[in-house]
């Protein structure tokens, strides 16, 4: 992966004090919508549009308050998508892998939560008035879970963007495990190299 080298969850707790751990969560939930009538979403996959101009998944840094690597990424969904965050809880049984990245003493651990389409609907609508919007981050984006006729349009496009650390390699891997695409089209992509 392009974000470093990957660890175990064990492992990488035992680095030790000099190492900054920070956790991200890709939120998703069930979408019966139909794009246009005959495009099925199958699923609402959000992301972030970063203070830095890549896409990123919501989360940050654990702090030396926080209980433990799930209290941080908790507390930092809340400062980020605001108080509908609150509605849920990214637990360990949601954690998915983590990565010791390129900048120097980081571990990037990373979860994913299905949510009810309820809770991700309040999460969009209440995501503009949460402490960090406009500051952190600068909106809430859907990843386009289909490709259009064309072979460009939808998420070979989406692929195009600037991704934070390993981010669309998670979202990738992500999408294919947990069964959000349509079997074997995450393989049928013509994925760009990152940039």
């Amino acid at each position: 992966m392009a974000g470093g080298r990957r660890l175990e969850l064990a492992e990488a707790l035992a680095l030790g004090p000099g190492w900054r751990h920070a956790c991200h969560a890709l939120l998703y939930a069930p979408d019966p919508g139909l794009l246009f009538g005959r495009i099925p979403l199958r699923y609402a996959v959000l992301m972030q549009m970063r203070f830095d101009g890549r896409l990123g998944f919501p989360g940050g840094f654990v702090d030396a308050q926080d209980a433990s690597l799930e209290d941080g990424l908790n507390r930092e969904l809340r400062e980020e998508l605001g108080e509908a965050a609150a509605a849920f809880r990214v637990e360990r049984a949601d954690y998915r892998s983590s990565h010791a990245g390129p900048r120097p003493r980081v571990v990037a651990h990373f979860y994913a939560k299905r949510l009810a389409p309820e809770q991700l609907a309040a999460l969009e609508a209440g995501a503009p008035r949460a402490k960090d919007h406009g500051l952190e981050v600068l909106g809430l984006v859907r990843v386009p879970l289909y490709t259009l006729r064309d072979g460009v349009g939808g998420l070979p496009a989406f692929l195009e963007n600037s991704f934070i650390g390993a981010a669309r390699e998670q979202l990738l891997e992500a999408l294919q495990d947990l069964g959000l695409l349509e079997s074997g089209s995450v393989k049928g992509l013509n994925v760009p190299a990152q940039h």
